[in-house]
């Protein structure tokens, strides 16, 4: 089961105790996937179609506590073995379609059949309607995608105006939604992982939020670990490489003049470092006698590569013992 499914699954079991916030919540499930059947003069019926079936329950519910509408939940089910059966609820004329598509603003009430592309400014004037119309437009038309891949949650609807309008909605809650249009839809969308947790704490998806925020965690460390590693390599490969430079300088000083052309300090470095090749520069000062730190062998051994540098470029004769 998908990370998306599993939310909405968790947001059907929530019903609210109070019927104007699951009006707004039933208007946006409408809203997003209910379809308007025009059955002769004046008539019509309002059928709403989902693939969860936890997502029929609630409509059902809804339908029952705000309309006393008493619906069937009817089953398609579908010939393509890949895709999901369909759950269709029909309010029909008779049942009152109208009158509910009025009170969740879709029909404009002073005029018959005329459609109302935006959402109704109670739902605007009430916080808790609001995040009830947001959770209902995820229901009818939201996904979110699993955390583990990216961070990404959408409302994909199919009028402009609407679109908007929903837009509005949601970033008058201090969100930064965005519109995009994919094909012949306009799709809402919130990409930044923060954002993301506030919009399903403020709908109620409590167990989604604390998935997601538990997938955050693991991936900030995983990363934190793999930036570590990858600075510690970094550092490891870059100490290799210079123990190997400084081996190389010193036995080329050994093949032409010899370390004994070196100053005792030099030398005693110089033998050091060629019997312990794998030691770091502090270990290798803690060596000496008396001990130097880091710095003061890192000193010791770029006087060493100087010397090298200088034979290397033909100054051989102006290394006699007494100059080295």
């Amino acid at each position: 089961m998908s990370f998306s499914v599993t939310t909405k699954n968790e947001l059907a079991r929530i019903i609210s105790t109070k019927r104007c916030c699951n009006i707004s919540e039933l208007a946006a499930i409408i809203r997003m996937s209910g379809t308007i059947q025009l059955m002769g003069f004046e008539k019509l019926n309002l059928k709403i179609s989902t693939e969860n079936p936890a997502i029929a329950r609630k409509i059902f519910k809804l339908l029952k506590l705000c309309f006393n509408i008493h619906t069937e939940i009817m089953v398609k089910k579908n010939r393509n073995l890949k895709k999901n059966n369909s759950y269709i609820l029909l309010i029909t004329s008779d049942m009152g379609a109208k009158d509910v598509l009025k009170e969740v603003g879709i029909l404009d009430d002073s005029k018959n059949f005329v459609i109302n592309n935006k959402i109704p400014d109670y739902i605007f004037n009430d916080n808790n309607c609001k995040k009830a119309y947001i959770r209902g437009a995820f229901l009818g038309g939201g996904s979110i995608s699993d955390p583990e891949k990216t961070y990404h949650i959408e409302f994909v609807t199919n009028n402009e105006e609407f679109s908007v309008s929903l837009k509005e909605l949601i970033n008058s809650l201090s969100f930064n939604s965005k519109i995009v249009v994919r094909k012949n839809n306009y799709v809402i969308y919130l990409k930044e992982s923060e954002q993301i947790s506030d919009l399903l704490n403020i709908i109620g998806a409590h167990k989604a939020l604390l998935h997601l925020e538990n997938v955050k965690i693991v991936k900030e460390m995983r990363n934190n670990v793999n930036r570590i590693v990858n600075c510690e390599t970094a550092n490891l490969s870059k100490t290799v490489n210079a123990a190997i430079r400084q081996i190389k300088n010193i036995e080329y000083i050994k093949n032409t003049v010899g370390l004994d052309a070196l100053p005792r300090n030099l030398k005693e470095i110089a033998h050091l470092r060629i019997e312990y090749e794998d030691l770091s520069l502090k270990e290798l000062g803690e060596m000496l006698n008396p001990p130097i730190g880091k710095s003061g062998v890192n000193h010791r051994l770029r006087k060493i590569e100087k010397i090298a540098e200088d034979l290397k470029k033909g100054r051989v004769g102006s290394y006699d013992k007494k100059r080295v």
